[in-house]
């Protein structure tokens, strides 16, 4: 699979340009088995390390926010301003271990919602997401 243009085709597609920069934010987030959740701030420590040299908490932030806006991530906000983005944007659900700072995916047949609240007039629920909090037990 010819991951390079995949994720120039991703980035051509949120409106920016494929910069070696980007190409390594793609490939990130993007060239991996798993779902990955994070933060800007661990994405900067992780696109530093892999491409040895800084880079720019804009190109980050608008490289992420380009991508959420496209539907390639998805954003999960958490403590009134700590967000972090999901590579799947699915509908599901997550544990948030406050210890740890970490989301860990949860699988959707674990759970079960019912008695929901009547939506606002003339709205419709999009979507329910499960957030759990939790932290050690000491």
């Amino acid at each position: 699979m010819d991951y390079i243009k995949i994720n120039k085709d991703k980035l051509r597609a949120s409106g920016l340009r494929p910069t070696k920069q980007r190409v390594a934010i793609c490939k990130i987030l993007f060239n991996r088995k798993e779902t990955f959740h994070f933060t800007i701030s661990q994405l900067k420590k992780i696109a530093e390390k892999n491409i040895k040299k800084k880079i720019s908490l804009a190109t980050l932030y608008n490289t992420v926010h380009a991508f959420e806006k496209e539907g390639y991530l998805k954003a999960i906000s958490l403590k009134g301003n700590k967000t972090f983005f999901d590579t799947n944007t699915k509908n599901h659900h997550h544990f948030y271990d406050q210890d740890m700072s970490q989301l860990i995916d949860i699988e959707d047949k674990n759970i079960s919602v019912s008695n929901l609240p009547k939506t606002p007039s003339g709205k419709k629920i999009k979507s329910v997401e499960v957030l759990v909090k939790i932290e050690d037990s000491n």
